[in-house]
């Protein structure tokens, strides 16, 4: 399967990015996908690739793009638990410079309407799907284009709201929902008020904690994989997009 290297129009530049897609010539369902805060490097690729298989055009923007083109920090073959704080260290700046609500919105806007704009994507909704930092961009893409998102996904991610600005953002929401949330990043006593916050919101949605998880749990490339939630979120991510999206 083919793999493109882009540059998508944005207010503030250029993002790089990738898409990936099935190798036969039809049109076929659009799904955006997120990269957690390490940003794109071969596991992504790797996940996109595994999307693309399933017969959906999957674009990887770089959300750092405003420091600078992927990568944006040196980063080794395997993250491990030595070098992460250090890591983090370097990201940290990236992400409170780039996260914020004006610019998630922004280029929200810039990166659908370029996936949307394609000639390999078919009309219709599409996905956002989201890890780490990436489910917290998927949640504010969807409430933001109900529209065009008929479903969101996120993994090991924040949802970036509490309280009453939880409940605005949910609100907006109507595509379907799947979180997969780390044993480590949430406990059950919260996972029961996000549902009870969903719930209240009217959302379509499955949340849950996948059992004996750390953050990060779907990233090859890191301390935290744990190769039976990856395969988990694929049991819970394709048939959520077979449901929702025309050709899936």
């Amino acid at each position: 399967m083919p793999i493109k290297t882009l540059r998508i129009p944005t207010t503030d530049g250029q993002a790089d990015a990738f898409a990936a897609l099935p190798d036969h010539g039809d049109r076929h369902p659009g799904v955006l996908m997120y990269a957690d805060a390490f940003g794109i490097r071969p596991v992504l690729r790797e996940m996109a690739l595994e999307l693309a298989g399933h017969g959906y055009y999957v674009l990887v923007p770089n959300v750092f793009y405003r420091h600078g083109p992927t990568p944006v920090v040196d980063l080794p073959e395997h993250i491990g638990e030595e070098v992460r704080p250090a890591l983090i260290a370097q990201l940290m700046p990236l992400i409170e410079a780039h996260i914020t609500d004006e610019r998630i919105l922004s280029d929200a806007d810039a990166y659908l309407r370029f996936l949307t704009a394609q000639p390999e994507v078919a009309a219709g909704p599409v996905a956002v799907t989201g890890y780490c930092i990436g489910g917290l961009l998927a949640m504010r893409t969807a409430a933001a284009h109900p529209d065009q998102v008929a479903a969101v996904a996120g993994f090991h991610g924040p949802v970036g709201a509490e309280g009453p600005e939880l409940d605005r953002l949910l609100s907006k929401i109507t595509a379907q929902v799947h979180l997969g949330h780390a044993e480590t990043d949430l406990t059950p006593e919260a996972l029961g008020e996000l549902n009870q916050a969903l719930d209240a919101a009217g959302v379509d949605y499955t949340s849950e904690i996948y059992p004996g998880t750390v953050h990060g749990f779907t990233m090859s490339d890191t301390d935290a994989f744990d190769p039976a939630a990856l395969q988990h979120h694929w049991d819970r991510l394709l048939p959520l997009l077979g449901r929702t999206l025309a050709n899936g």
